[in-house]
C-alpha cells in the first residue's frame, strides 16, 4: 500500500470513528440536556411587571414553530402568576407572505386568556439583535422590573444582548432543546439547534454584539 493511500485510509477511518462518537454521545447520553442546560444561563424563576418575549420558529411562515411555541407557552405561564402587566412580544416576518411570529404569539396568548391591551408587538425585527434593539426602542417609559424569557439554549446570547442594548433584564428560560432531548426521536434535532445556537454565540461575540 502506498504511504499516501494509507494516509487517506487512516484519516477516513479516523472521520469515521468521530462520527460513531458523536452519534454515541448524542443518542445516548444526556450531552444535549447538559448543553442546553449550560446556555439557559440560569433556572431560578424571575418575577417582574414586564415580560420579554423574543420569537422563534414558525411553520410554513404561519404556523407557530416548536421554539416559538414553548416561549408562548411559558409567557401564558409566567402571565397566569399575576405579576406581570405587560408581555412584549418580539419577532417579525420570517418570509414575505407569512406572519410576524410575535403576530402567531399573540394570537395565541389572547386565545389564551390573555389581554389584548396587556400585549405590545414588535414585528420589525429578524434577528435576536435586532429584537433587543427594537425592544428598547418600544420599552423607553415603560416602568417595572423587566423579565427575558426565550428558549433554555438561546438565553445566554439574548440575555447579553438585549442588556448590551440597555435592557437590564432577568432571565427566565423555558426547557425546549431539554424537553425535546428527552425524547430520543427529537434527540438530534435538539442536538443541531444547541449547536447552531453555539456558532451562532461565536458569531455575535465576533461582532462585538454580546
Amino acid at each position: 500500500m502506498s504511504p499516501s493511500l494509507y494516509r487517506s485510509g487512516r484519516l477516513v477511518w479516523h472521520l469515521l470513528a468521530g462520527i460513531g462518537l458523536l452519534v454515541a454521545l448524542t443518542t445516548l447520553t444526556p450531552l444535549v440536556t447538559w448543553w442546553a442546560g449550560v446556555l439557559a444561563v440560569d433556572w431560578r424563576e424571575a418575577r417582574g411587571e414586564v415580560l420579554i418575549v423574543p420569537g422563534g420558529s414558525l411553520v410554513g411562515g404561519q404556523v407557530l414553530g416548536e421554539s416559538s411555541y414553548w416561549r408562548a407557552v411559558g409567557a401564558l405561564r409566567v402571565w397566569r402568576e399575576g405579576t406581570v402587566r405587560t408581555v412584549l412580544l418580539s419577532g417579525g416576518r420570517e418570509t414575505p407572505e407569512g406572519v410576524a411570529v410575535a403576530v402567531a404569539m399573540r394570537d395565541f396568548l389572547v386565545a389564551a386568556g390573555v389581554p389584548p391591551e396587556a400585549i405590545l408587538l414588535e414585528t420589525a425585527s429578524t434577528s435576536t439583535r435586532e429584537n433587543a434593539l427594537e425592544s428598547a426602542r418600544i420599552l423607553q417609559g415603560v416602568p417595572g422590573r423587566i423579565v427575558l424569557l426565550t428558549s433554555d439554549y438561546h438565553m445566554f446570547r439574548a440575555l447579553r444582548v438585549f442588556r448590551k442594548a440597555g435592557i437590564r433584564a432577568e432571565p427566565r428560560p423555558v426547557p425546549d432543546a431539554r424537553k425535546r432531548a428527552a425524547r430520543l426521536i427529537l434527540r438530534w434535532e435538539a442536538f443541531l439547534a444547541v449547536l447552531a445556537e453555539t456558532a451562532k454565540i461565536g458569531g455575535y461575540w465576533w461582532q462585538g454584539w454580546l
